[in-house]
């Protein structure tokens, strides 16, 4: 069990704050993304840092848990917070999330998915990425925002 768990039995659904790391693996104009179990929406990879956890090893450890990929170096791509980070899950748990976000474009490995979380995997071109409405909501921002980013290099 993880901290965020361990805290839910003592407040319930309550919002709480909790800090997370989340990355998008990008590799010749393609972005891999997963779709949640928990609301069947496209998102990053990513997840609840962990008591003590270095944000960039929470990063690095959600990344092959969800997608199979091991990360080498990776990008940082921002902090994201605020109201557009606030999110109920479907279960009714409440968030507030400080989210950090990673590009990674230096990986090895199998795509294989993590069945508990994860139902797809799926590579998308940047600019032909899902709508809006297929995306999680704490993703959108930080998806376009890594999208630009990674197109804005190419020129």
């Amino acid at each position: 069990m993880g901290y965020i768990m361990d805290l839910r039995r003592v407040v319930g659904h309550r919002k709480l704050l909790m800090p997370g790391a989340g990355v998008f693996p990008i590799r010749d104009g393609m972005v891999l993304l997963q779709r949640r179990k928990d609301n069947g929406l496209w998102a990053d990879h990513g997840g609840a840092v962990e008591l003590s956890e270095k944000v960039e090893e929470a990063a690095r450890r959600e990344m092959q848990e969800e997608t199979g990929l091991m990360p080498g170096e990776m990008e940082f791509l921002g902090i994201y917070s605020g109201p557009d980070m606030d999110y109920t899950y479907p279960n009714g748990d409440q968030v507030s999330i400080i989210g950090m976000y990673f590009i990674c474009a230096d990986f090895t490995g199998t795509v294989k998915l993590q069945a508990e979380e994860v139902t797809e995997l799926k590579w998308f071109p940047l600019d032909q990425l899902p709508d809006a409405q297929e995306i999680s909501p704490m993703s959108r921002k930080p998806l376009l925002d890594a999208a630009e980013r990674y197109q804005r290099k190419q020129r």
